[in-house]
């Protein structure tokens, strides 16, 4: 079951970012969180939480 009203923290978005680069696919992503696809891809494209994918990046590099 969907969860509509379920929003990502800025934290979840970095998780988000690191998933996706260890390969797991949007849809397995939002199905972890009960979220619409929708909502991983708002990530991945830069319309949400902006500044994540930086994040993720230093936390990769350590």
């Amino acid at each position: 079951m969907k969860n509509t009203n379920y929003r990502f923290s800025f934290e979840d978005a970095v998780q988000v970012w690191l998933r996706r680069w260890n390969g797991e696919y949007q849809h397995q992503i939002a199905a972890s969180y009960g979220v619409n696809q929708g909502r991983v891809n708002e990530i991945l494209k830069g319309k949400a939480h902006l500044g994540s994918e930086q994040i993720a990046k230093k936390q990769t590099q350590h």
